[in-house]
């Protein structure tokens, strides 16, 4: 029998390595990932395929689809509106596979009201300080930009508790390792096996 795959939301604060890790633990356990693909309407690029890429529907039907609760989250980004919906969530998580989605503290929320399934990781940086330093050695943001990331990053980090797991993401390599075993535990719950 085929046990469905742990759905995992990450949240992390800008600059606590959200991206670095998932990389590392894509890398490592690249056949137990499986991605969903999002709606969308925007128009298709070059080369993209419907329900490969992305599943693009008119934005009359995308409405219509939120509004009927069909979507585990979505956003509206640059005019376009993007979501994940249950019923691709829910495909995914049959072929036995994980999921890992990056969802941020009120996402996750919203999503934890929508889905018992949810397993939530909060991913800290080891300080403030730290996280301050690795924003300036990104060299990407201007001194306000980081000031306002270091203020929504204590906002985040004041709801961690709201989180089933916390990962301090001080060595790439012990973050991945704990974040793997937290995978491999809830892969391993008796509420989980058939």
């Amino acid at each position: 029998m085929v046990v469905s795959g742990v759905l995992l939301v990450i949240s992390a604060p800008s600059g606590a390595g959200k991206l670095t890790l998932l990389n590392e633990i894509r890398a490592r356990k690249e056949d137990r990932f499986v991605t969903t693909v999002s709606a969308t309407t925007r128009q298709p690029r070059k080369g993209e395929e419907h329900g490969v890429d992305y599943y693009f529907v008119d934005r009359e039907a995308f409405i219509a689809r939120r509004d009927r609760g069909e979507f585990v989250e979505w956003a509206e980004v640059h005019g376009n509106l993007y979501g994940t919906l249950n019923a691709e969530l829910d495909r995914c998580l049959e072929t036995g596979k994980d999921v890992i989605l990056e969802l941020d503290v009120q996402g996750m929320k919203n999503l934890c009201k929508l889905r018992e399934d949810v397993v939530s990781v909060f991913l800290m940086p080891p300080s403030l300080e730290e996280l301050e330093r690795r924003l300036r050695n990104r060299g990407t943001d201007d001194d306000d930009v980081i000031a306002l990331r270091l203020k929504n990053a204590r906002n985040e980090i004041g709801d961690r508790h709201a989180f089933d797991y916390i990962v301090v993401n001080d060595k790439i390599e012990k973050a991945a390792s704990d974040l793997e075993a937290i995978i491999r535990a809830e892969r391993c719950r008796a509420d989980r096996q058939p």
